[in-house]
């Protein structure tokens, strides 16, 4: 963790809407006029999308399995590095992992390849992160212990499966078979990395639908949010959180617990700015009295 150099992360498993939070979260920095380093997860996978498909049908005739959501398949290391870096420096490199030909051909690449590393932008106010590992923790990586707000995306399983594989077939290309075997093959390293973190989240966003998505491989839409709830829990120990306040802003919100908010899934995107805005602007407080604190010592 770092007051000069703060780091907001936004973890969950793909297909669980970070993309929702991402833009809600763009949106403060913009009110908040704040120049975010921003890092893209994807970034930290080891192998171009080729490669990994070379890696897969070698696990395979071996008997084992290899996912995006594992080590495996991810330096962790390397991310915590530059949280280190950044949170002492406020620098550090990054890439983009090109997923589609959409955001390839700009760059005269192949989808499922990465730009070259390059500096982060200087003076910026905070790293932002939004991907699959924002949390992780393992023998060899503790990322969580790094970020100032960590913030769980984390929409009940069946949903989640849902959101993948039609994004997957839709944006992506992927056959449907494809993306199912995707899931089978990362469920070991979903249960070991993915869902510890959302213990050692700040705030966890967990979308609940009120229809039918027993089956998510026979799903051909997914939910809208007006047929969801967000279920919103915050750490026990966070003091700052004026449930009052959020309960009378946000129309048909209830408590289900003492640090648990129930929202309308259609009311997210209001939900999440007005409860992240008030700790972002915390985390910059606190940024600016340790920078006026060594500018008054320095004069001293």
């Amino acid at each position: 963790m770092s007051v000069k150099h703060p780091i907001i992360a936004i973890t969950g498993s793909s297909g669980a809407g970070t993309t929702t939070t991402t833009n809600a979260i763009r949106h403060i920095f913009r009110n908040l006029k704040i120049n975010a380093a921003v890092v893209a997860g994807d970034s930290f996978h080891r192998y171009t999308r080729p490669e990994m498909e070379v890696e897969i049908r070698k696990a395979q005739e071996q008997g084992r399995h290899i996912s995006y959501f594992g080590p495996n398949a991810n330096d962790f290391s390397l991310l915590e590095s530059l949280f280190v870096e950044y949170g002492q420096t406020g620098a550090g490199k990054h890439r983009q992992y090109l997923h589609s030909f959409d955001e390839a051909v700009p760059f005269n690449q192949m989808p499922g390849t990465f730009t070259p590393w390059q500096d982060l932008p200087e003076n910026t106010d905070l790293l932002f992160y939004e991907g699959l590992h924002g949390g992780v923790v393992t023998d060899e990586a503790d990322v969580a212990k790094h970020v100032d707000l960590l913030v769980g995306m984390v929409p009940i399983v069946n949903l989640e499966w849902i959101q993948k594989i039609v994004r997957d077939t839709t944006d992506r290309g992927h056959s449907r078979e494809a993306v199912m075997s995707s899931i089978v093959r990362s469920l070991d390293d979903y249960f070991k990395y993915i869902t510890p973190q959302f213990s050692k989240t700040h705030v966890n966003f967990q979308r609940v639908p009120t229809v039918d998505t027993s089956n998510p491989f026979s799903a051909r839409e997914i939910p809208s949010q007006d047929e969801s709830f967000v279920v919103v829990r915050f750490r026990r120990e966070m003091k700052n959180v004026d449930y009052p306040y959020l309960l009378q802003m946000i129309d048909g919100s209830f408590m289900s617990r003492i640090n648990t908010l129930v929202v309308p899934g259609g009311k997210i995107s209001l939900a999440m700015e007005l409860i992240l805005s008030p700790l972002i602007e915390e985390l910059l407080d606190k940024k600016r009295r340790a920078g006026f604190q060594m500018d008054w010592v320095t004069e001293r």
